[in-house]
């Protein structure tokens, strides 16, 4: 059992290695925050697919927390009062990037009797966790961004289709790596195998 957990640590700790190296290759930045990049949430959706809720949780927490703390320190000087930092912290990082390895941990145990639809639950786990992901920024925008939300008819309006907008990107680009990698390699495998033919 405790090499087992090293070795889910360890895991855990190159996926979150891999998932900031490749948020730093951007596709499309935003004006005002959220990009897309190439395939960064699919790290963190694969280890929640692998190892479960705590590991995907867990993983995902550390990452958002190393994207506020490589990216996102600027962010703060937009906001005041403990209340923003608090929904900027939680809302735009913690809870953000925690959802991605949390939606591939609900889809785990789908299809687990018919690997050869791994594929099918990984897309769905990176269509989830996209989706959770714009809904904590879409209450952060409408929290806490309203203010740059002149010209439009609702704040509302404005965060969904500010955060909409690269999320969709984001969101597509994740199905395709997850899917991908799920046609070659076997997840649920402890030495993650190539699948069989």
């Amino acid at each position: 059992m405790k090499n087992t957990n090293i070795r889910k640590c360890a895991e855990c700790a190159v996926m979150i290695a891999l998932a900031t190296v490749l948020s730093y290759l951007t596709i499309f930045k935003a004006p005002y925050g959220g990009s897309v990049t190439a395939f960064s949430q699919v790290p963190i959706v694969i280890i929640g697919y692998r190892h479960g809720f705590k590991w995907g949780a867990l993983t995902g927490v550390v990452y958002g927390i190393l994207q506020m703390l490589l990216q996102g320190l600027g962010n703060f000087a937009y906001v005041s009062g403990i209340g923003s930092y608090l929904i900027l912290i939680f809302f735009d990082y913690i809870l953000a990037f925690g959802v991605l390895g949390i939606a591939g941990a609900f889809f785990r145990g789908m299809f687990k009797s018919n690997r050869q639809l791994q594929p099918v639950a990984l897309g769905i786990s990176a269509v989830v966790a996209s989706a959770l992901r714009l809904l904590c920024h879409f209450i952060s925008g409408v929290t806490i961004w309203g203010e740059y939300a002149d010209g439009w008819k609702s704040v509302w309006v404005y965060s969904l289709a500010y955060n909409g907008f690269y999320m969709l990107f984001e969101g597509i680009i994740t199905v395709v790596g997850v899917v991908a990698l799920g046609l070659v390699l076997d997840f649920h495998s402890p030495n993650l195998t190539k699948k069989r033919a």
